[in-house]
């Protein structure tokens, strides 16, 4: 195949970046693609420690869209060996290893949500266990032998750990490492990763110096902030869009997010051109049109990228008549339990909640009504009534009968 321009491509490619390592390193390796008609070789490293993708996990996956748009190959590495060790960037703990049958069966849901973003005729997906899994003990300490314990206490979540007097187990020490080697193994050009990866990412350019390849090109992308607008898109926090969410969940999720956060989203959550995405802002700017509108753009576009543009304008229409009408939506999922259910239980199965604790936190926050009264008690039990409608905050119903 044939490249656009090396400067066409940088100016589309370092868009909403936070940062490249190095830019000019880019150009030429750009530059060279080009001249000798030859793709880069880009890689993402996935560890499937959570099975579910969302918005925040989505923008570095849009990114690799759009070189795999350009003509570049993709290469998502799914860390079944370092997935046991567990990435210890921003942990304050040791964190969990993960079995290899957990590993594994996350690894499958990542498969299949991935390719909602990327196309699976142009990706290439590889285990690390392939590589990783066949070095020998001699190998290992090869590779140990590159890095001094001083750089390694570099970062910042070790040297915390150290400060504090926090146990660091000599196996967390491996992962940057491991994950730097999935570098020459697969002799990358570019490595993409949140900007809290920067250090692996660029253990990944030490190592690959090391054994004598060209270093890659590390890109890191903003982290997006959850729809709470403070702390990053996490599921564990309750702040998340999910990619595979109801095209209505997702719809009412991100009409949820502050004001102050549009930007964030249209540029990172998106994939509007810059310059649409300037003149939407620029008209907010100037009062030219209303957040509220504006916000309905949003959500509209977020929910056209992962279920189409049909499913979007359904969403947009039930949540006008949902908020804005002040009506019930006129679908909603139907349950049926025996008598007496306990409200906690219904809610967590029903999906309306997404743990025990967090049902009970919605009902002491009153934050759940039945056919429109407020449930006061955590006890609550149902009992046999043909149906009654559950509602949870403002966007979530269930239809429920109880036998």
């Amino acid at each position: 195949m044939s490249f656009i321009s090396a400067a066409e491509q940088y100016k589309i490619l370092a868009e909403n970046t936070a940062e490249i390592i190095t830019e000019e390193e880019f150009k030429k390796k750009l530059e060279k693609s080009v001249a000798e008609n030859k793709p880069l070789r880009c890689k993402l490293g996935i560890d499937p420690s959570a099975p579910d993708l969302h918005l925040g996990h989505a923008v570095v996956l849009h990114k690799l869209r759009q070189f795999q748009e350009l003509g570049h190959h993709i290469i998502i590495i799914l860390g079944d060996f370092t997935g046991r060790v567990g990435d210890p960037t921003g942990r304050s703990e040791m964190r969990k290893q993960l079995s290899e049958e957990e590993v594994l069966a996350n690894a499958r849901t990542y498969q299949e949500q991935i390719f909602h973003i990327l196309d699976p005729d142009k990706t290439e997906m590889v285990f690390n266990s392939e590589w990783l899994a066949k070095l020998n003990f001699a190998d290992v300490i090869q590779l140990a032998s590159t890095l001094t314990v001083a750089r390694m206490m570099e970062r910042e979540d070790f040297s915390k750990r150290y400060k504090e007097n926090t146990a660091i187990g000599i196996h967390e020490f491996f992962y940057p490492l491991m994950q730097g080697y999935d570098s020459i193994a697969i002799n990358a050009d570019i490595e993409f990763g949140a900007t809290e990866q920067k250090f692996n990412l660029l253990m990944g350019r030490h190592l690959q110096r090391e054994y004598g390849y060209e270093p890659q090109v590390a890109f890191t992308m903003p982290i997006l902030v959850g729809t709470d607008g403070v702390h990053k898109m996490s599921k564990s926090l309750g702040n998340y869009i999910g990619i595979t969410e109801p095209p209505g969940q997702i719809y009412g999720k991100a009409m949820s997010i502050s004001d102050d956060a549009m930007e964030e989203y249209f540029r990172l959550a998106t994939t509007l051109p810059s310059a649409e995405t300037d003149a939407i802002l620029e008209d907010l700017k100037n009062e030219k049109t209303h957040p509220r509108d504006v916000k309905m753009r949003l959500a509209r576009e977020i929910v056209s990228l992962y279920h189409g543009s049909e499913a979007a304008s359904e969403a947009e229409t039930q949540f006008r008549q949902v908020f804005q009408k002040r009506e019930m939506p006129s679908e909603m999922d139907s349950y049926e339990y025996s008598s007496p259910a306990g409200i906690i239980n219904v809610m967590v199965d029903s999906g309306l909640a997404p743990s025990k604790s967090e049902a009970r936190r919605l009902i002491q926050q009153n934050g759940v009504k039945i056919d429109g009264q407020t449930v006061e008690s955590i006890d609550l039990a149902l009992t046999e009534k043909k149906e009654q409608v559950i509602q949870v905050g403002k966007r979530k119903f269930a239809r429920v009968r109880i036998t």
